[in-house]
Protein backbone atom coordinates (compact mmCIF):
# COMPACT_ATOMS: atom_id res chain seq x y z
CA UNK A 1 0.00 0.00 0.00
CA UNK A 2 2.79 2.10 0.53
CA UNK A 3 2.69 3.53 -3.41
CA UNK A 4 -0.38 4.92 -2.69
CA UNK A 5 1.57 7.77 -0.86
CA UNK A 6 2.98 10.70 -2.11
CA UNK A 7 4.60 13.47 -1.13
CA UNK A 8 4.65 15.07 -3.87
CA UNK A 9 0.67 15.92 -4.02
CA UNK A 10 1.04 17.95 -1.00
CA UNK A 11 3.42 20.50 -2.09
CA UNK A 12 1.46 23.07 -2.85
CA UNK A 13 -1.46 22.16 -0.52
CA UNK A 14 -1.81 24.42 2.99
CA UNK A 15 -2.68 23.81 5.24
CA UNK A 16 -1.21 20.13 4.09
CA UNK A 17 -3.91 18.41 6.79
CA UNK A 18 -6.79 19.06 4.45
CA UNK A 19 -4.80 17.43 1.52
CA UNK A 20 -3.93 14.21 3.38
CA UNK A 21 -7.81 14.30 3.94
CA UNK A 22 -8.15 14.62 -0.06
CA UNK A 23 -5.57 12.20 -0.73
CA UNK A 24 -7.15 8.93 1.61
CA UNK A 25 -10.73 10.24 -0.08
CA UNK A 26 -9.13 9.68 -3.29
CA UNK A 27 -7.96 6.21 -2.56
CA UNK A 28 -11.05 5.11 -1.35
CA UNK A 29 -13.01 6.53 -4.50
CA UNK A 30 -10.57 5.14 -6.80
CA UNK A 31 -10.13 1.57 -4.65
CA UNK A 32 -6.98 2.08 -4.18
CA UNK A 33 -8.03 1.83 -0.29
CA UNK A 34 -10.67 -0.76 0.51
CA UNK A 35 -13.63 -1.36 3.35
CA UNK A 36 -11.72 -2.54 6.34
CA UNK A 37 -8.27 -2.37 5.27
CA UNK A 38 -5.43 -0.71 8.44
CA UNK A 39 -4.21 2.83 7.26
CA UNK A 40 -0.50 3.10 8.65
CA UNK A 41 0.17 4.24 11.49
CA UNK A 42 0.62 8.28 12.63
CA UNK A 43 4.30 8.19 12.64
CA UNK A 44 4.76 5.77 9.83
CA UNK A 45 2.88 7.97 6.92
CA UNK A 46 4.00 11.28 8.45
CA UNK A 47 7.91 9.88 7.79
CA UNK A 48 6.36 8.31 4.47
CA UNK A 49 5.20 11.90 3.71
CA UNK A 50 7.54 14.26 5.37
CA UNK A 51 4.81 15.82 7.79
CA UNK A 52 4.30 16.08 10.77
CA UNK A 53 2.41 13.37 12.84
CA UNK A 54 0.28 16.25 14.05
CA UNK A 55 -0.85 16.79 10.71
CA UNK A 56 -1.26 12.97 10.05
CA UNK A 57 -3.58 12.51 13.32
CA UNK A 58 -5.15 15.97 12.49
CA UNK A 59 -6.64 14.23 9.24
CA UNK A 60 -7.27 10.72 10.58
CA UNK A 61 -9.29 12.73 13.05
CA UNK A 62 -11.35 14.67 10.93
CA UNK A 63 -12.01 11.45 8.96
CA UNK A 64 -13.11 9.58 11.71
CA UNK A 65 -15.45 12.24 12.54
CA UNK A 66 -17.26 12.24 9.76
CA UNK A 67 -17.06 8.19 9.28
CA UNK A 68 -15.11 7.60 6.50
CA UNK A 69 -12.36 6.11 8.85
CA UNK A 70 -13.14 4.22 12.09
CA UNK A 71 -10.58 3.51 14.85
CA UNK A 72 -10.10 0.55 16.91
CA UNK A 73 -8.34 1.66 20.10
CA UNK A 74 -4.90 -0.61 20.44
CA UNK A 75 -5.55 -1.71 17.16
CA UNK A 76 -5.22 0.99 14.12
CA UNK A 77 -7.38 2.84 11.94
CA UNK A 78 -9.23 1.26 9.21
CA UNK A 79 -11.53 2.44 6.13
CA UNK A 80 -15.42 2.59 6.75
CA UNK A 81 -18.14 0.33 5.18
CA UNK A 82 -20.30 3.40 4.36
CA UNK A 83 -23.46 1.15 4.39
CA UNK A 84 -22.97 0.12 7.80
CA UNK A 85 -22.69 3.90 9.43
CA UNK A 86 -24.58 5.09 11.84
CA UNK A 87 -26.90 8.32 11.93
CA UNK A 88 -25.38 9.11 15.57
CA UNK A 89 -28.46 12.03 15.75
CA UNK A 90 -30.66 9.06 15.95
CA UNK A 91 -30.94 8.60 19.23
CA UNK A 92 -28.37 7.55 23.01
CA UNK A 93 -25.66 5.31 22.64
CA UNK A 94 -26.19 2.19 25.54
CA UNK A 95 -24.73 2.66 28.60
CA UNK A 96 -21.21 0.60 27.18
CA UNK A 97 -21.13 2.43 24.20
CA UNK A 98 -19.63 6.02 25.29
CA UNK A 99 -18.14 7.51 22.08
CA UNK A 100 -20.05 10.52 20.79
CA UNK A 101 -20.13 11.87 17.46
CA UNK A 102 -17.33 15.16 17.46
CA UNK A 103 -19.31 16.66 14.99
CA UNK A 104 -21.81 17.28 16.62
CA UNK A 105 -21.03 17.57 20.52
CA UNK A 106 -17.49 19.14 20.05
CA UNK A 107 -17.59 22.16 22.23
CA UNK A 108 -13.77 23.86 20.33
CA UNK A 109 -16.28 25.07 17.23
CA UNK A 110 -14.29 23.72 14.57
CA UNK A 111 -15.22 20.37 14.31
CA UNK A 112 -11.32 19.78 14.15
CA UNK A 113 -10.37 21.28 17.22
CA UNK A 114 -10.71 19.67 20.58
CA UNK A 115 -11.51 21.85 23.23
CA UNK A 116 -9.75 20.60 26.19
CA UNK A 117 -10.50 23.80 28.18
CA UNK A 118 -13.00 22.08 31.16
CA UNK A 119 -14.52 18.50 31.43
CA UNK A 120 -17.30 17.09 29.01
CA UNK A 121 -18.74 14.00 30.66
CA UNK A 122 -19.25 11.27 28.10
CA UNK A 123 -22.85 10.16 27.82
CA UNK A 124 -23.62 7.06 29.70
CA UNK A 125 -27.34 7.19 28.85
CA UNK A 126 -27.85 10.68 30.77
CA UNK A 127 -29.37 12.84 27.77
CA UNK A 128 -31.82 10.12 27.23
CA UNK A 129 -32.96 9.94 30.43
CA UNK A 130 -33.03 13.51 31.00
CA UNK A 131 -35.00 14.09 27.65
CA UNK A 132 -38.02 11.43 29.11
CA UNK A 133 -37.90 13.58 31.94
CA UNK A 134 -38.64 16.76 30.50
CA UNK A 135 -41.22 15.17 28.44
CA UNK A 136 -43.23 13.74 31.35
CA UNK A 137 -42.53 17.09 33.56
CA UNK A 138 -43.83 18.95 30.06
CA UNK A 139 -47.02 17.02 30.13
CA UNK A 140 -47.86 17.55 33.85
CA UNK A 141 -45.20 19.73 35.97
CA UNK A 142 -46.10 18.78 39.76
CA UNK A 143 -44.66 22.11 41.29
CA UNK A 144 -46.88 23.80 38.45
CA UNK A 145 -46.01 26.54 36.19
CA UNK A 146 -48.02 29.77 37.67
CA UNK A 147 -46.57 31.00 40.67
CA UNK A 148 -43.36 32.04 42.40
CA UNK A 149 -41.01 29.06 43.32
CA UNK A 150 -40.99 28.46 47.61
CA UNK A 151 -39.03 26.46 50.05
CA UNK A 152 -42.54 24.05 49.88
CA UNK A 153 -41.73 23.35 46.27
CA UNK A 154 -38.45 22.72 46.51
CA UNK A 155 -39.03 20.02 49.46
CA UNK A 156 -38.87 17.14 46.92
CA UNK A 157 -35.85 18.26 44.77
CA UNK A 158 -33.77 18.87 48.55
CA UNK A 159 -35.00 15.41 49.32
CA UNK A 160 -33.31 13.93 46.28
CA UNK A 161 -30.56 16.22 46.63
CA UNK A 162 -30.10 14.70 50.36
CA UNK A 163 -30.06 11.19 48.63
CA UNK A 164 -27.66 12.07 45.95
CA UNK A 165 -25.37 13.38 48.76
CA UNK A 166 -25.37 10.10 50.85
CA UNK A 167 -22.11 8.61 51.43
CA UNK A 168 -20.43 12.23 51.10
CA UNK A 169 -18.41 12.59 54.51
CA UNK A 170 -19.90 15.60 55.48
CA UNK A 171 -21.59 15.12 58.66
CA UNK A 172 -25.34 14.67 59.49
CA UNK A 173 -27.63 16.61 56.69
CA UNK A 174 -31.48 17.21 56.81
CA UNK A 175 -32.64 18.34 53.50
CA UNK A 176 -33.83 21.60 54.85
CA UNK A 177 -29.80 22.59 55.20
CA UNK A 178 -29.93 22.08 51.28
CA UNK A 179 -30.08 24.87 48.82
CA UNK A 180 -30.31 24.58 45.48
CA UNK A 181 -28.17 26.74 43.62
CA UNK A 182 -27.78 27.30 39.91
CA UNK A 183 -24.27 24.84 39.83
CA UNK A 184 -21.76 25.08 41.73
CA UNK A 185 -20.51 28.90 40.66
CA UNK A 186 -23.62 30.48 42.22
CA UNK A 187 -23.65 27.90 45.38
CA UNK A 188 -19.92 29.89 45.81
CA UNK A 189 -21.29 32.98 45.62
CA UNK A 190 -24.49 32.23 47.67
CA UNK A 191 -21.94 30.83 50.74
CA UNK A 192 -20.06 34.44 50.22
CA UNK A 193 -23.19 36.47 50.07
CA UNK A 194 -24.10 35.07 54.07
CA UNK A 195 -20.09 35.12 55.49
CA UNK A 196 -18.48 38.17 54.19
CA UNK A 197 -18.89 41.01 56.21
CA UNK A 198 -17.56 44.71 55.99
CA UNK A 199 -16.16 46.86 53.52
CA UNK A 200 -13.21 44.85 52.18
CA UNK A 201 -13.56 41.08 53.25
CA UNK A 202 -10.58 38.69 52.97
CA UNK A 203 -10.76 35.61 50.97
CA UNK A 204 -8.55 33.38 51.69
CA UNK A 205 -7.63 30.48 48.25
CA UNK A 206 -4.72 27.98 46.97
CA UNK A 207 -1.81 29.73 45.35
CA UNK A 208 -3.66 27.73 42.70
CA UNK A 209 -7.49 27.23 42.57
CA UNK A 210 -10.65 27.22 40.77
CA UNK A 211 -10.94 30.69 39.08
CA UNK A 212 -14.80 30.60 40.52
CA UNK A 213 -13.29 30.97 43.93
CA UNK A 214 -11.93 34.62 42.97
CA UNK A 215 -14.31 35.35 40.63
CA UNK A 216 -16.96 35.28 43.20
CA UNK A 217 -14.97 37.08 45.74
CA UNK A 218 -14.19 39.86 43.22
CA UNK A 219 -18.25 40.64 42.43
CA UNK A 220 -18.33 41.25 45.96
CA UNK A 221 -15.36 43.52 46.17
CA UNK A 222 -13.45 40.90 48.71
CA UNK A 223 -9.40 40.68 48.42
CA UNK A 224 -8.18 37.62 47.90
CA UNK A 225 -5.49 36.21 49.56
CA UNK A 226 -3.08 33.22 47.98
CA UNK A 227 -1.81 31.05 50.18
CA UNK A 228 0.54 28.48 49.84
CA UNK A 229 0.30 24.86 48.92
CA UNK A 230 2.45 21.58 48.58
CA UNK A 231 1.74 18.42 47.23
CA UNK A 232 -0.93 17.62 49.97
CA UNK A 233 -2.73 21.16 49.77
CA UNK A 234 -2.54 24.39 51.77
CA UNK A 235 0.29 24.30 54.04
CA UNK A 236 -1.06 25.13 57.55
CA UNK A 237 2.20 27.02 58.74
CA UNK A 238 1.17 29.78 56.12
CA UNK A 239 -2.24 29.82 56.74
CA UNK A 240 -1.61 30.53 60.31
CA UNK A 241 0.79 33.72 58.91
CA UNK A 242 -1.33 34.78 56.53
CA UNK A 243 -4.03 34.69 59.31
CA UNK A 244 -1.64 37.09 61.43
CA UNK A 245 -1.12 39.40 58.43
CA UNK A 246 -5.00 39.86 57.42
CA UNK A 247 -6.85 39.63 60.69
CA UNK A 248 -9.92 40.98 58.87
CA UNK A 249 -9.82 37.47 56.45
CA UNK A 250 -13.53 35.27 56.83
CA UNK A 251 -12.82 32.14 54.98
CA UNK A 252 -10.83 29.84 53.81
CA UNK A 253 -11.74 28.17 50.34
CA UNK A 254 -10.16 24.67 49.35
CA UNK A 255 -10.58 21.46 47.16
CA UNK A 256 -9.49 18.82 49.51
CA UNK A 257 -10.74 15.86 47.58
CA UNK A 258 -9.88 16.87 43.81
CA UNK A 259 -8.06 19.91 43.71
CA UNK A 260 -7.95 21.57 40.47
CA UNK A 261 -6.08 22.12 38.15
CA UNK A 262 -3.34 19.99 40.02
CA UNK A 263 -5.29 16.76 41.13
CA UNK A 264 -4.31 17.28 44.44
CA UNK A 265 -5.51 15.25 47.60
CA UNK A 266 -5.44 16.38 51.07
CA UNK A 267 -4.79 13.68 53.44
CA UNK A 268 -6.55 13.70 56.92
CA UNK A 269 -3.38 15.05 58.67
CA UNK A 270 -3.55 17.88 56.75
CA UNK A 271 -7.06 18.59 56.60
CA UNK A 272 -6.95 18.01 60.96
CA UNK A 273 -3.96 20.82 60.88
CA UNK A 274 -5.84 23.49 59.24
CA UNK A 275 -9.06 22.61 60.83
CA UNK A 276 -7.18 23.76 64.03
CA UNK A 277 -5.85 26.87 62.44
CA UNK A 278 -8.87 28.04 61.52
CA UNK A 279 -10.97 27.74 64.43
CA UNK A 280 -7.65 29.75 66.19
CA UNK A 281 -8.18 31.92 63.28
CA UNK A 282 -12.10 32.17 63.58
CA UNK A 283 -12.14 31.26 59.83
CA UNK A 284 -15.10 29.59 57.91
CA UNK A 285 -14.16 26.92 55.58
CA UNK A 286 -15.82 26.41 52.36
CA UNK A 287 -15.50 23.06 50.81
CA UNK A 288 -15.32 22.69 46.72
CA UNK A 289 -16.57 18.94 45.73
CA UNK A 290 -17.42 19.73 42.39
CA UNK A 291 -14.93 17.28 40.77
CA UNK A 292 -15.37 14.47 42.62
CA UNK A 293 -16.57 11.46 40.61
CA UNK A 294 -16.05 8.35 42.83
CA UNK A 295 -16.25 7.69 46.54
CA UNK A 296 -14.48 10.45 49.16
CA UNK A 297 -11.02 9.45 50.38
CA UNK A 298 -11.53 11.37 53.52
CA UNK A 299 -13.91 13.81 55.79
CA UNK A 300 -15.20 16.67 54.77
CA UNK A 301 -14.33 20.08 56.88
CA UNK A 302 -18.39 20.38 57.45
CA UNK A 303 -17.46 16.91 59.32
CA UNK A 304 -14.21 18.00 60.73
CA UNK A 305 -15.70 21.26 61.87
CA UNK A 306 -19.29 21.59 61.71
CA UNK A 307 -19.45 24.90 63.34
CA UNK A 308 -17.57 26.38 60.40
CA UNK A 309 -17.31 23.88 58.07
CA UNK A 310 -19.31 24.73 53.81
CA UNK A 311 -20.20 22.45 51.68
CA UNK A 312 -20.96 22.90 47.78
CA UNK A 313 -21.47 20.50 45.17
CA UNK A 314 -22.99 20.03 41.50
CA UNK A 315 -24.24 17.72 38.98
CA UNK A 316 -21.83 19.14 36.46
CA UNK A 317 -18.89 16.90 36.71
CA UNK A 318 -20.94 13.79 37.70
CA UNK A 319 -23.99 14.22 35.61
CA UNK A 320 -24.33 17.02 33.11
CA UNK A 321 -23.26 20.62 33.40
CA UNK A 322 -26.06 21.64 31.07
CA UNK A 323 -28.30 21.61 33.88
CA UNK A 324 -26.20 24.11 35.99
CA UNK A 325 -27.99 22.21 39.33
CA UNK A 326 -26.25 22.56 42.71
CA UNK A 327 -26.23 22.95 46.12
CA UNK A 328 -24.47 24.73 48.98
CA UNK A 329 -24.29 23.45 52.65
CA UNK A 330 -23.49 25.56 55.85
CA UNK A 331 -23.01 24.73 59.36
CA UNK A 332 -25.56 23.83 61.72
CA UNK A 333 -28.02 26.65 62.08
CA UNK A 334 -26.70 28.53 59.18
CA UNK A 335 -28.98 27.12 57.21
CA UNK A 336 -31.97 29.39 57.40
CA UNK A 337 -29.26 32.20 56.32
CA UNK A 338 -28.21 30.72 53.62
CA UNK A 339 -31.45 30.02 52.38
CA UNK A 340 -32.19 34.13 52.57
CA UNK A 341 -29.08 34.70 50.30
CA UNK A 342 -30.86 32.29 47.87
CA UNK A 343 -34.20 33.77 47.90
CA UNK A 344 -33.19 37.48 48.40
CA UNK A 345 -31.48 36.66 44.81
CA UNK A 346 -33.30 34.61 42.41
CA UNK A 347 -36.29 33.47 44.53
CA UNK A 348 -35.26 29.90 43.84
CA UNK A 349 -35.08 27.52 41.33
CA UNK A 350 -37.98 27.94 38.47
CA UNK A 351 -39.95 24.99 39.36
CA UNK A 352 -39.75 22.85 36.12
CA UNK A 353 -36.23 22.77 37.48
CA UNK A 354 -37.47 21.72 40.79
CA UNK A 355 -39.25 18.84 39.57
CA UNK A 356 -36.45 17.93 37.00
CA UNK A 357 -33.95 17.74 39.54
CA UNK A 358 -36.43 15.60 42.32
CA UNK A 359 -37.29 13.36 39.09
CA UNK A 360 -33.64 13.03 37.79
CA UNK A 361 -31.88 12.78 41.34
CA UNK A 362 -33.99 9.73 42.86
CA UNK A 363 -34.35 7.87 39.49
CA UNK A 364 -33.19 4.65 39.92
CA UNK A 365 -31.46 4.50 36.47
CA UNK A 366 -28.95 7.40 37.67
CA UNK A 367 -26.55 5.30 39.57
CA UNK A 368 -25.65 2.94 36.71
CA UNK A 369 -25.54 5.67 34.41
CA UNK A 370 -23.43 8.02 36.00
CA UNK A 371 -20.91 4.71 36.79
CA UNK A 372 -20.73 4.50 32.86
CA UNK A 373 -19.92 7.80 32.52
CA UNK A 374 -17.17 7.62 35.17
CA UNK A 375 -15.99 4.61 33.26
CA UNK A 376 -15.78 6.80 30.20
CA UNK A 377 -13.59 9.48 31.49
CA UNK A 378 -11.28 6.69 32.84
CA UNK A 379 -11.24 5.59 29.22
CA UNK A 380 -10.22 8.95 28.49
CA UNK A 381 -7.52 9.10 30.82
CA UNK A 382 -5.93 5.93 30.30
CA UNK A 383 -5.39 7.08 26.78
CA UNK A 384 -3.43 10.59 28.06
CA UNK A 385 -1.03 8.86 30.53
CA UNK A 386 -0.62 5.95 27.89
CA UNK A 387 0.68 8.93 25.21
CA UNK A 388 1.94 11.55 27.55
CA UNK A 389 3.20 9.45 30.81
CA UNK A 390 6.78 10.16 29.73
CA UNK A 391 6.18 13.69 31.00
CA UNK A 392 5.60 14.69 34.25
CA UNK A 393 1.81 14.01 34.47
CA UNK A 394 -0.50 14.07 37.15
CA UNK A 395 -3.77 12.03 36.90
CA UNK A 396 -6.02 10.56 38.99
CA UNK A 397 -8.33 7.97 36.84
CA UNK A 398 -11.58 9.22 38.03
CA UNK A 399 -10.85 12.53 37.76
CA UNK A 400 -11.45 14.48 34.68
CA UNK A 401 -8.37 15.99 33.74
CA UNK A 402 -4.80 15.53 33.92
CA UNK A 403 -2.12 18.22 35.13
CA UNK A 404 1.41 18.49 32.87
CA UNK A 405 4.16 20.21 34.25
CA UNK A 406 6.05 21.40 30.99
CA UNK A 407 9.40 20.00 30.43
CA UNK A 408 12.30 22.04 29.77
CA UNK A 409 11.90 24.74 26.58
CA UNK A 410 7.87 25.38 26.83
CA UNK A 411 6.22 27.98 28.72
CA UNK A 412 2.38 27.26 29.45
CA UNK A 413 1.10 30.18 27.55
CA UNK A 414 3.60 29.55 24.68
CA UNK A 415 2.50 26.02 24.81
CA UNK A 416 -1.00 26.75 24.50
CA UNK A 417 -1.12 28.63 21.69
CA UNK A 418 0.93 26.04 19.68
CA UNK A 419 -1.59 23.75 20.85
CA UNK A 420 -4.32 25.59 19.52
CA UNK A 421 -2.51 25.97 15.99
CA UNK A 422 -2.51 22.10 16.27
CA UNK A 423 -6.24 22.04 16.84
CA UNK A 424 -5.89 21.36 21.01
CA UNK A 425 -7.10 24.05 23.61
CA UNK A 426 -6.03 23.81 26.70
CA UNK A 427 -5.24 26.10 29.86
CA UNK A 428 -2.08 27.02 31.20
CA UNK A 429 -1.58 27.27 34.73
CA UNK A 430 -1.45 30.79 35.15
CA UNK A 431 -5.54 30.67 34.60
CA UNK A 432 -5.48 29.39 38.03
CA UNK A 433 -3.12 31.70 39.00
CA UNK A 434 -3.48 35.20 40.81
CA UNK A 435 -2.94 37.97 38.41
CA UNK A 436 0.35 39.01 40.03
CA UNK A 437 1.43 35.44 41.26
CA UNK A 438 4.33 33.39 39.28
CA UNK A 439 2.39 30.55 38.15
CA UNK A 440 4.32 27.17 36.69
CA UNK A 441 4.96 26.12 33.40
CA UNK A 442 2.19 23.62 33.68
CA UNK A 443 -1.50 22.96 32.24
CA UNK A 444 -4.22 21.24 32.80
CA UNK A 445 -6.26 19.52 29.97
CA UNK A 446 -9.49 18.21 30.73
CA UNK A 447 -11.74 15.32 29.60
CA UNK A 448 -13.61 15.85 26.49
CA UNK A 449 -16.08 13.26 26.28
CA UNK A 450 -18.04 15.15 23.41
CA UNK A 451 -15.61 13.73 21.32
CA UNK A 452 -14.29 10.15 20.04
CA UNK A 453 -11.54 8.56 22.01
CA UNK A 454 -9.98 8.28 18.02
CA UNK A 455 -9.93 12.13 18.33
CA UNK A 456 -8.90 12.67 21.85
CA UNK A 457 -6.13 10.39 21.19
CA UNK A 458 -4.99 11.97 18.10
CA UNK A 459 -5.18 15.62 20.06
CA UNK A 460 -2.50 13.88 22.81
CA UNK A 461 -0.69 12.62 19.62
CA UNK A 462 0.12 16.13 18.46
CA UNK A 463 0.59 17.14 22.13
CA UNK A 464 2.96 15.21 22.78
CA UNK A 465 4.98 15.82 19.70
CA UNK A 466 5.20 19.49 20.48
CA UNK A 467 6.09 18.52 23.71
CA UNK A 468 8.90 16.61 22.26
CA UNK A 469 10.03 19.44 19.84
CA UNK A 470 10.19 22.81 22.16
CA UNK A 471 11.30 26.01 20.43
CA UNK A 472 15.00 26.65 20.70
CA UNK A 473 14.11 30.43 20.96
CA UNK A 474 11.48 29.64 24.38
CA UNK A 475 14.67 29.43 27.12
CA UNK A 476 14.44 27.32 30.70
Amino acid sequence: MDTIWSKETLQESKPKYKAVVAMIRDQIASGGLTVGEKLPPVRELAWQLQITPGTVARAYTVLTDSGVLHAEVGRGTFVSDPSTTIDKEAGDPPLNLIEIDAVHHNSGGDINTVNLFSPHLPNGGQAKLIRHLLGAIAQDPPSGIMHYPSRRSARPAREAMAKWLHGAPIGQIDPDDIVLSHGGQNAILLVFQTILRGRRPVVFVEELAYPGFRRAAEILRADIVPINCDKDGIIPAALAAAAERHPEAQVLCTSPEVHSPTCGFTPMERRLALVDVARKADLQILEDDCYRMGRAEGEGYRQLAPERGWYVSSLSKSVTPALRIGCAIGPKGMSGALHRSAEHGFFGLATPMLDLTAALLSHPQLPDIMEASRLGVERYVKIAVNTLGGFDLRWRQDVPFVWLKLPQGWRASAFCQAAEKEGVQIRAAEEFAGRDAQSPHAVRMAVNGGVSLHSFEAAMERLRCLLDNPPEEIGV
